[in-house]
């Protein structure tokens, strides 16, 4: 990354205090903090707003507004800090596989980080919604390894890697990555694709995700969710713009824009009697 990222301003952000040796200590924790106070949200391209990804846009919507944002947004602000603190960090494309069907082969639509530390090939990825790693992970394949929540493994598939994580008793797939370097230009391409067409996930509903030590939060449109680690799930529906204003404050932590055009949209995802 050719500028230079405030990186007091982005550990004020998510309430780092600790090292800036670095160290897998203080990646692991980094990304344990980041992942708990920066929510993964798509209000942007929800809302017909752009979404560039340029150093300077990432800080004053992410670290200077309180927003979120998608994997793109994420991690490409991760990867700025850790190179600031002189991580060797590359970032990789992949091939998304959760909730799709067998044989799918997507896009290169989401966007990882491998971390070269003293040796060892290390992953993160802050950007995955609700299942975003809190931990992380060697790049080692077919071990379980422990993060803050579930637990996840590499499945090797000739020249790519798949991002595995154990939900309840199954280990289910949650995307395909190659080690390809991918350069700012190339997410760049996927990124207008998703916040623009309006066949895109991201352009037709509302998604928003953050971590807690013990709890993950999740927004589907009007489903909102509480999974807790080892503890039932508790489900609700959003049913007033009104109470997806208060989830997405209290809960997602995100500072919301002060516009009608918010509740506009927001009205849109109330379901209606049948």
């Amino acid at each position: 990354m050719e500028e230079s990222i405030d990186l007091k301003a982005y550990f004020a952000r998510i309430g780092y205090t600790g090292s800036r040796e670095p160290s897998l200590l203080t990646l692991q924790s980094i990304v344990k903090r980041h992942t708990e106070a920066i929510p993964f949200e798509n209000l942007n391209p929800f809302l017909g707003w752009p979404v560039p990804l340029d150093l300077p846009s990432l800080e004053r919507k992410i670290v200077r507004e309180g927003r979120g944002g998608y994997c793109f947004e994420q991690n490409i602000l991760l990867n700025s800090a850790l190179e600031s603190l002189g991580y060797r960090v590359t970032g990789l494309g992949a091939r998304v596989l959760w909730n799709a069907p067998a044989g799918f082969v997507g896009p290169r639509s989401h966007m990882l980080l491998v971390v070269d530390l003293n040796g060892e090939r290390l992953l993160a990825d802050v950007g995955f919604g609700g299942l975003t790693l809190t931990g992380v992970l060697r790049l080692e394949s077919d071990i379980e390894q422990s993060t803050p929540h579930e637990p996840f493994r590499l499945f090797p598939d000739r020249d790519d890697f798949i991002m595995q994580a154990r939900i309840a008793s199954e280990w289910k797939p949650l995307y395909r990555f190659s080690l390809q370097s991918q350069a700012l230009a190339d997410y760049e391409v996927t990124n207008w694709y998703l916040a623009n067409h309006p066949t895109s996930h991201f352009r037709t509903g509302l998604m928003a995700a953050r971590a807690e030590p013990d709890r993950r939060f999740a927004l589907r449109n009007h489903e909102f969710a509480i999974y807790r680690t080892g503890g039932p799930t508790e489900r609700r529906i959003l049913t007033s713009a009104s109470e997806f204003r208060e989830v997405l404050s209290d809960t997602f932590l995100v500072k919301l824009p002060d516009t009608d055009e918010l509740d506009q949209a927001l009205e849109r995802l109330i379901p209606q009697p049948a």
